[in-house]
């Protein structure tokens, strides 16, 4: 009779059941097919079994620093909601610590990292940069240029919406990230043909240019807001497959949006690559549509800077610190860093140039903007009950009257030519309070601020999209 290693073999050995019983089955089977002994081919077979699981670390296991309170009722729902959702978070096996930022607020089921979340761990998260990778700030100053001219001109060069330029106003990224594209798994193929077609962009949702006067000097200044677009996206979804193997391998019981890339793999050090790579990538599409504004107006710029504020950084102490909605408030916390990074509060509210103070209990950290307390959908709806909408939603009447009262004095312009108002001040928490909080909890010093004269966001761009025009 011809012996042969079965699945009851395994099973009777100890072994888990799982996908790895095939070619467990297949190889051990091969050994005995090629002569050898049943015990070789049961070590053969053993050999294929995972390693064991991780367990969730239990409630209290890792430190949570809050820097944030509680200004009236809304806020103390939003809260809580983050509370809730970094205690189930923090129990991920490889988490070390995190914190809250002033402007934190939920952003999916309870266990996903809220805006305004920082985790430090073993490994890299996808989830925990989200899909806008790389959701950054950059600053120019041009000296003797009109505020006006100067958002005529980004107005002019920049591109708000879905999708990306069309065929003949692409603009390519430099050969360096185009090469770097090519040589990485994550990024070559798709990745690599979306990066030219959404370069130059600066995408739909919060993301604006912004024109203001330097409070320190008067000078003009463009400021833009805007992520790494499709490119990231694609990273992201990705990264999140891979992630999601090691998570059924290694600790089924986490959070799918909690999987992570252990550090020590192929599979994380390319994916840290792709993500530096990213990083080049968005830092060149603010910069382009700023050169392409100086060119507009034949203008020179005299100092420019710029941060991420959703990425992942390494410290020397090796972890991984992941700022979902996070400015890094630490020293040298990227190769071309400067000592100072930006806040936006609110389009109506000044920018805020800050130097970071590396606060432990912020873990180096400060936040993003002013963040919101309710959802977009959730906003909207107190909008028409408060201007008294019918059931239809907001008419022309009542975001004209919106805007007159939320933006009074600036020149605030909709690039699709439809207004966005769940994007106005009103949607987004106190920004004196944010940063009221920010001095408080000593996450970092304000040095100057750029006043606002007007932004253009992407506006509503859906409400005549080609496929809601055919049906109406």
């Amino acid at each position: 009779m011809v012996e042969i290693v079965s699945g009851q073999d395994l099973i009777d050995a100890g072994m888990p059941q799982g996908k790895w019983f095939r070619p467990a089955l297949d190889a051990a089977n091969k050994v005995l097919n090629d002569g050898g002994s049943m015990s070789a081919a049961m070590a053969t077979a053993l050999a294929f079994r995972p390693a064991p699981t991780v367990p969730l670390k239990t409630d209290g296991d890792v430190e949570i620093y809050s820097n944030i309170r509680a200004e009236n009722v809304f806020e103390q729902d939003n809260v809580e909601k983050v509370n809730a959702t970094m205690r189930a978070l923090v129990r991920t096996p490889v988490v070390r610590a995190a914190a809250i930022m002033p402007d934190a607020c939920p952003a999916g089921p309870v266990g996903t990292i809220p805006v305004g979340g920082v985790v430090a761990s073993e490994a890299i998260h996808p989830g925990m940069h989200s899909a806008d990778i790389c959701c950054s700030m950059a600053i120019s100053i041009f000296p003797g240029v009109d505020p006006k001219s100067l958002l005529d001109a980004i107005h002019s060069v920049t591109h708000f919406g879905p999708g990306g330029r069309a065929v003949d106003q692409r603009v390519k990224p430099s050969e360096a990230t185009l090469a770097a594209f090519q040589q990485n798994p994550y990024l070559s193929g798709a990745v690599l043909n979306v990066g030219i077609e959404h370069f130059a962009t600066q995408g739909d949702g919060n993301h604006f240019a912004y024109v203001g006067t330097m409070k320190s000097t008067g000078e003009t200044a463009l400021v833009t807001h805007h992520g790494s677009r499709a490119p990231g996206a694609r990273l992201y979804e990705r990264g999140m497959k891979v992630a999601n193997k090691f998570r059924e391998q290694l600790s089924p019981e986490t959070h799918r949006d909690n999987a992570w890339i252990p550090a020590d793999t192929e599979e994380g050090d390319l994916y840290w690559s792709a993500l530096q790579s990213i990083r080049q990538w968005t830092k060149e599409n603010h910069y382009v549509l700023h050169d392409m504004t100086a060119g507009k107006l034949s203008a020179k710029v005299s100092d420019r800077f710029w941060n991420e504020h959703n990425f992942v950084f390494r410290k020397s102490d090796g972890l991984f610190y992941h700022g979902k909605g996070a400015t890094p408030a630490f020293d040298g916390w990227a190769e071309d860093a400067t000592d100072l990074t930006i806040i936006p509060l609110n389009m109506a509210e000044p920018i805020l140039i800050v130097r970071g103070s590396n606060a432990a209990h912020g873990l180096g950290f400060s936040p993003h903007g002013a963040g919101r307390n309710f959802s977009r959908s959730a906003h909207l709806r107190r909008l028409a009950a408060e201007y008294g909408a019918d059931s239809r939603g907001l008419s022309p009447n009542n975001i004209a009257d919106i805007m007159a009262n939320e933006t009074a004095g600036l020149d605030v312009r909709f690039f699709s030519g439809e207004a966005d108002v769940s994007e106005l001040p009103g949607a987004y928490k106190s920004a004196a309070n944010v940063r009221a909080q920010i001095e408080h909890y000593g996450l970092a010093e304000v040095v100057d601020e750029v006043i606002p004269f007007g932004s253009i966001m992407a506006g509503d761009w859906q409400k005549n999209a080609p496929w809601r025009k055919k049906r109406r």
